[in-house]
Formats: structure tokens, sequence, C-alpha cells
């Protein structure tokens, strides 16, 4: 009896230990959301086109108006070679300033301000995180930091940059209703603290999820487009017409590239307000 016990008991401290085994080899076989998750701040304009809704690059086809070429820029692109750029045709840059109210570019002002002083028009950019802080509170922290606006002939408005969440849920956790009413807040501050409608920068199939296509905002804020093809694709409701058209993340000295849909004195009269 007392070996048939010992048996059996070491049979089942066996069992037990093969069981924790196979538990720690399912466990360390599943992806780690700490691990694939990108760190707060490193979002940029266009991060989740490529994942959900287009490739990596389009050539424009000819369009019957003149169109401007333009790049934007982030923190991941570091010291921008604005020379470079403005040889090769390209006249109007946007910079990523914020990110939520936790993340400034450390380049913003060599690529800010080296764009202007090469020549482009030059804006800035906040990647919006709805699920952070309210819309209000983002739209100050972007004034604050490098967002703003001069009626100096060279600056453009400020964009608000909506699109798929990279830290977690594609709409941020919010209804469509809720998020229309985040970006309202957002808007509305921008226009009060800087007497300009930002632009909204968005793809069209993430505003048809996430805000149910809403139309209301389409007759005060330029509409820039992201779709990665060599035309931009259905509009999102209410707009007739893109201002802006980001077409590809794959171009040359800097990977996004863009088009304005006009001659340059299109991207003046913007800036001009």
């Amino acid at each position: 009896m007392p070996v048939r016990r010992s048996g059996t008991a070491r049979l089942r401290r066996l069992t037990a230990a093969g069981i924790l085994l196979v538990a720690f080899s399912l466990l360390s076989a599943l992806p780690s959301a700490a691990a694939t998750a990108p760190a707060r701040g490193s979002a940029y304009m266009g991060m989740g086109v490529l994942a959900h809704d287009g490739r990596g690059g389009g050539t424009p086809s000819l369009a019957a108006v003149t169109q401007t070429e333009g790049v934007d820029v982030s923190g991941h692109q570091g010291n921008v070679a604005w020379s470079t750029l403005w040889n090769s045709g390209v006249r109007w840059a946007y910079t990523k300033a914020t990110e939520g109210t936790y993340y400034t570019n450390p380049y913003f002002a060599q690529q800010y301000n080296g764009s202007y002083n090469t020549g482009m028009i030059r804006g800035a950019y906040h990647f919006a995180t709805p699920d952070t802080t309210s819309g209000a509170v983002q739209a100050n922290y972007f004034v604050d930091h490098g967002g703003g606006w001069s009626r100096d002939g060279r600056t453009l408005p400020g964009v608000l940059d909506i699109e798929w969440n990279p830290y977690g849920d594609a709409c941020y956790g919010k209804s469509a209703s809720a998020m229309t009413g985040w970006i309202a807040d957002f808007l509305n501050t921008y226009r009060a603290r800087t007497g300009r409608d930002a632009v909204i920068y968005t793809a069209t199939n993430w505003w048809t999820q996430c805000t149910g296509n809403y139309g209301g905002f389409a007759a005060g804020n330029p509409l820039w487009i992201a779709r990665y093809a060599s035309d931009p694709g259905p509009l999102p409701a209410g707009w007739g017409y893109y201002t802006m058209w980001q077409y590809t993340s794959s171009g040359p000295t800097v990977g996004d590239h863009d088009r304005f849909n006009g001659a340059l004195d299109r991207v003046q009269a913007l800036a001009n307000g």
C-alpha cells in the first residue's frame, strides 16, 4: 500500500508538470501585444493606410488641372534634405507637430523651418488619439506646440490627422456619433484659437467605418484624402473634391508624397485664408 500511494503521488506530480509545460508552450506561441504594439508617439500620417486601405505607392494619372507636389514628414524622417526636395519640384510640406497630449516631434524645428527657408509653403499636423483626451484639449495642445497659423502667405492651416488607431481599436473605442462629436470639438477649438478651419486628413474607408460616413464637415474643412493608388478613389460623404491627396508612402527622398489639387497659386490661396 505505501508503495502504491507513493507511485500515485508521483504520477500526479508528473501529470501536473506536463499540464503546466503545455500551458507555458501555448502562451509562448501567442503574439505579445506589448511586443507588437508601437510605442505611443510613433504614429505618423498614413500609418494605417498600408495595412487597411491600399498598397505602397501609386503613380497618379494625368489630371485635367495642374497639381502641385508636396510631402509630409514626421520624426521618422529626422533631418530632412529640403533642398533636394525643392530641386525635385516639391513646393509645399506638412510636418507632424504633436500627437495626443503626450508627444511633440523632436525634429519639428528642422522640418517646419527648414521647408520654409527653402522656399516651400509649410504647415503642421496633429495625429489624433480620441481615446486619450477630448478634441478641445488636443486642439489646444496642437496650437501651443507648433500647430498655429500666421498670415504670412507661406503658412498653411493646421491638419487634423484622423485615421486608424495604431495602438488598439480602429475607431478608438468610439461610436460614430461620439467620433463626430470628438472631431467637431477639435475643429471648433482650432478655429477659435487660430481663425482658420483645419484641414481633415483621412481615408474614405476609415471615415465610413468610424464616423458612419458623416458629411457635416465638408462645407468648412478642406479634405486631404489618403489612398495609395493611381487615383484618390471615392471621397467621404459631403466632399465633392479633394484639396490634397497623399498618393504614396514610397516616394523619393522622403516616403510620403502628396498632390495639391491645383497650381501653386491655389496652395498660396489656402495659406492666405
